[in-house]
């Protein structure tokens, strides 16, 4: 009579694989997310009673009352305006521009910044009021 030995059957799983890929996509959700940057400007807007409500899609100019103009929350100068507008429009499948302006900007530098719009190819070119919902 011989004594069989029990074999003892690896039951245990390895979950170092398991955590790498969760790793892994993590990591590849982060870079792939885009995260909207929010402007921090606070701007008095000019009011009109013939305004309309803008499109969430126009491509949006912010002018202080210093009269510094920022695009995507970034500062610019006028002279590149035209260069930074004509590539955001080549990629955008709607051609609107949308001026917001502080009350107190002169009125020289919103044709300056609505001309240098209009240069680079915008379709239309629009300035934000109070009653601008978009």
């Amino acid at each position: 009579m011989r004594r069989r030995e029990t074999q003892q059957l690896d039951t245990s799983i390895d979950i170092g694989p398991l955590i790498d890929i969760v790793f892994i996509l993590l990591i590849f959700f982060m870079v792939t997310t885009t995260f909207v940057k929010d402007m921090t400007l606070e701007l008095e807007r000019p009011s009109a009673s013939s305004s309309t409500m803008a499109s969430s899609k126009a491509i949006r100019l912010f002018i202080d009352k210093t009269g510094d103009i920022y695009l995507d929350g970034e500062p610019i100068r006028v002279w590149l305006i035209q260069s930074k507008l004509r590539d955001l429009l080549s990629t955008s499948t709607q051609k609107s521009i949308l001026v917001v302006i502080d009350e107190g900007v002169p009125s020289g530098k919103l044709v300056e910044v609505v001309d240098q719009a209009r240069l680079a190819g915008a379709k239309s070119v629009g300035v934000a009021t109070e009653k601008e919902a978009g």
